[in-house]
């Protein structure tokens, strides 16, 4: 089996919702992201790019129509160079890598572009398709996040909780209060403005022109917070509960890209990897219990890299909860000195699509700066599944 390598890995920055990229659609948002990519890596021929595969988990907008090949075609990339798009809700980014990093482990392409994009500001309002004429009393859904034209048949089986009902169940279950909740968030910001102060995101971030506004370059949604102004926040599902608006991640929107290259192709084009995928581990769990997708997932991978979890030295786990990420931290045994050592989605934001290879992106980053030798990057998705890769930096 060839090794697959990351040569290379970007982000935009991350909007707030109705933020400083609502106006930018999805497909350029990732388009741009893409071109930022390939100018980074003068030396590859664009030709030999067999594929774009692209995660985003609505695609019920400007989204639709397989934006893989739409962001390829945009970013001008050679039409030879096919674009796909994928689909595993907040684990979409991690999936099209996933697919992306296979493919060049079998042999079948020397160069791949991959990542994930969501714009939810750009997130449209939908409704039922009628056999006759509209009527004032249809059915409107908000696409931007959740269930939506539910299938009764499924709610008979699973309820079709939020994933903030499911992270209630996870607070009851593990008998996380509010309070770690809210001290676990205001680490997250303060771990991500010290990153900020060092200039940790430079190397990652590439700027984003919106028509007809300023050029974009820093992230919008981490905030100056304190556990006072956290704790006066009400709870959002459940009037006894202890999720909030403020130790959940937001509504976001952003796009994140990945170079990935084989052996042949790290020769060829005179390539310097960053990092090499050693393993990769999807499972499904509960819907109700979404949040803790990672668990098992990252057992999977650990397992078939021939690792344990105490030569892992940096991992990257989404925070779309903090009682999410305190469960998954507590059922791994995971140090948490090494996890989100910048800070995570509590504090970054969490644009669906984008947020999984945002996440690897953020991991080989920081793993190159500390010259770690493992690491990993694992995230929940909606429906109870959960995605893990396992990465070797290269010194």
């Amino acid at each position: 089996m060839n090794a697959c390598y990351i040569v290379d890995a970007v982000r935009s920055p991350i909007g707030k919702y109705g933020g400083q990229l609502s106006t930018v659609r999805p497909d350029d948002l990732m388009a741009t992201v893409i071109r930022s990519l390939v100018a980074r890596n003068a030396t590859i021929d664009l030709n030999t790019i067999e594929d774009v595969i692209i995660g985003c988990a609505n695609q019920a907008g400007e989204d639709c129509r397989n934006i893989g090949r739409m962001a390829a075609l945009l970013a001008q990339l050679p039409v030879s160079v096919a674009g796909n798009t994928v689909n595993r809700l907040c684990a979409s980014g991690m999936q099209a890598i996933m697919d992306a990093a296979k493919s060049i482990m079998c042999g079948h392409g020397l160069l791949y572009i991959a990542g994930g994009v969501e714009s939810m500001s750009r997130a449209p309002m939908v409704s039922h398709k009628k056999k006759v004429s509209w009527t004032q009393d249809d059915t409107i859904y908000d696409t931007t996040i959740g269930w939506r034209f539910t299938n009764q048949n499924l709610t008979k089986q699973y309820a079709p909780l939020s994933m903030g009902e499911t992270a209630e169940i996870i607070a009851t279950r593990y008998r996380i209060d509010r309070l770690l909740q809210d001290e676990y968030t205001l680490n997250s910001h303060l771990k991500y403005f010290h990153a900020q102060a060092n200039n940790k995101w430079q190397n990652e971030i590439v700027t984003i022109n919106v028509p007809e506004s300023t050029a974009v370059s820093t992230d919008e949604n981490p905030r100056q917070t304190s556990l006072e102004q956290l704790s006066r926040l009400k709870p959002l599902f459940n009037t006894n509960g202890t999720v909030t608006a403020g130790n959940a991640s937001a509504l976001n929107d952003g796009a994140s890209a990945l170079l990935l290259a084989s052996e042949e192709a790290l020769q060829r084009f005179n390539l310097q990897p960053i990092a090499r995928i050693v393993s990769m581990g999807i499972s499904g769990i509960h819907p109700d219990m979404m949040g803790l997708g990672p668990v098992h997932a990252s057992q999977k991978a650990l397992k078939q890299a021939g690792l344990l979890m105490h030569q892992i030295e940096a991992v990257e786990l989404n925070e779309s909860f903090a009682v999410q990420a305190l469960a998954c931290i507590q059922e791994m045994e995971l140090d948490p000195a090494i996890v989100n050592t910048n800070g995570g989605a509590l504090a970054l934001g969490n644009p669906l699509g984008c947020s999984g290879s945002r996440i690897v992106t953020s991991l080989v980053h920081e793993m190159a700066r500390n010259k770690s030798k493992y690491g990993l990057a694992t995230i929940c998705a909606g429906l109870g599944q959960g995605s893990s890769i396992i990465i070797e930096s290269i010194h």
